[in-house]
């Protein structure tokens, strides 16, 4: 099974000069952890509540007048649309993340994919389906994680 049948389609974004205020009520609004940060539909970051709790926090910013692009994540890691599920969880469990981005071929962002997507059908079709690893095996890096 292919990420993109499990995936989320319908995923909320915002810009990277959207106010960190009005991505934190857009976040509580929508009861979600994580929104992608994109430039069209190009992933250019991701923000989470830990951005904005600790980052906003430590590094001393306003949060009426920090923009998202100053605190998001850069480090990118998702995945495409055309991989297994097992790449899905593998990634995430590699990197110890709930959500992945899911890119097509362009590299444009298409929908999400949880852990929540994935454990359901990994109790229908075994445990091996989703592997508890500790390092991300090198099959498993091609075009996962970019680094901006």
């Amino acid at each position: 099974m292919q990420v993109r049948d499990l995936m989320s389609r319908y995923v909320e974004v915002v810009s990277h000069d959207t106010g960190v205020k009005e991505a934190a009520r857009k976040m509580r609004d929508l009861n979600v952890a994580v929104l992608p940060v994109c430039d069209g539909a190009v992933l250019t970051g991701i923000i989470t509540i830990r951005d904005i709790a600790l980052r906003m926090a430590a590094e001393g910013h306003d949060a009426l007048l920090t923009q998202v692009g100053e605190i998001m994540t850069r480090d990118l890691t998702y995945c495409f649309e055309d991989q297994d599920i097992e790449h899905a969880a593998i990634v995430m469990d590699a990197y110890q993340i709930d959500r992945l981005p899911v890119l097509d071929r362009n590299k444009q962002l298409v929908g999400i994919v949880s852990k929540s997507d994935i454990l359901p059908r990994s109790r229908q079709h075994g445990a091996a389906m989703v592997p508890e690893i500790a390092v991300l095996p090198a099959q498993y890096t091609d075009a996962t994680i970019s680094r901006r």
